[in-house]
Parts: structure tokens; sequence; C-alpha cells
């Protein structure tokens, strides 16, 4: 039988999940007996072989993690870059946002908190010009319009008529 990590919490069933770094993790009620879970993950075993090697192939797919010195130089590249094309792209769009950030979020690119405050990933540097100022321009559209509604999409089209080519360049690095 295949090692698992047990979680228990107040839930009613048992359930699996395969982690991004290929770990097994068992789900259980609080109550929930080992003979039991021990029974359930032999019953799904073939299941679980699958989306092991699956998730393994993946991993190994994956380029090595960025080292610290990469980081840190991404991050400062993005510190002298952006800001330019936030004052250019604020002043066009009659905007102002509060503030800039830049971090190592690796989920998402930008965010704009509800004050109005940019907050960008350094893995942005590794996307192509026209991408950045997508997610530039994206974040910026939200200081007009909170959600992604009909709304919001009609401000982007606006700024950025071929937003969908731009979108197609990103690629979560």
């Amino acid at each position: 039988m295949e090692r698992y990590e047990l979680i228990h919490s107040r839930r009613k069933t048992l359930a699996l999940e395969i982690t991004g770094e290929g770990r097994l993790l068992v789900r259980a009620p609080l109550r929930c007996s080992q003979a039991r879970i021990d029974a359930f993950v032999a019953a799904h075993a073939a299941w679980i072989e699958t989306h092991l090697a699956r998730q393994r192939q993946r991993a190994a797919q994956r380029p090595p993690a960025p080292t610290a010195a990469e980081i840190a130089a991404l991050k400062a590249r993005a510190q002298v870059e952006l800001p330019p094309k936030i004052a250019g792209w604020s002043k066009k769009m009659g905007v102002t946002p509060t503030g800039f950030k830049v971090t190592t979020a690796r989920k998402r690119y930008g965010s704009c908190s509800g004050k109005n405050s940019l907050c960008f990933s350094c893995f942005l540097m590794n996307c192509p010009e026209e991408a950045v100022e997508l997610v530039v321009v994206h974040e910026l559209c939200h200081i007009l319009e909170k959600n992604h509604g009909p709304g919001f999409y009609a401000l982007l089209e606006r700024y950025l008529p071929d937003w969908r080519e731009r979108k197609r360049k990103l690629a979560m690095i």
C-alpha cells in the first residue's frame, strides 16, 4: 500500500488528494477508524497509482526552481521596468494606484487590492513584453472595475483590443 499523509477534519466523507509534489493525502472524518481508512486507500490503489505516476511525470518535466540570486535579479528588474509602464498606462486610463509591490507569487502575475494597491510577481519578467503590458493594464482596470464582469472586459478591450492574443503569450513559469 502507498504511504500517505492522514488529515482528520470535520468532514463526512473520505477523500484522496495528490499534491503538486507527488504526495498522497487522505482526508478523513474525525472519528473514522484506521481500518476503514486503509480499506478506502486499498480500494482506490489503481487510481492512486495512475495519478501519482502522472504527477511525478509532470514534476520531472518542470524546470528547476530558480535560485535566490535569480529571484533577486527578477525582483530588481521588475522594480525598474514596471513603474514606468504603470505610470504611462495610469495616465492614459485616468487612474491612480495607491501603491506598488513586487512579490515572488507563483500562482498569479498580478493583483489589485480593494484599496487600489498593485502587486506584481517578479516572475512576470520572464514573459514577453506584450504579456507584461497586458497584466499591468489588467490590474489598472481593476481600479475602475473590481470584478471580472462584462464591464471589466469592455474596459480592457477599450485599452487593449488585442488582449486575447496577449493573454495567449502568458505562461506561468
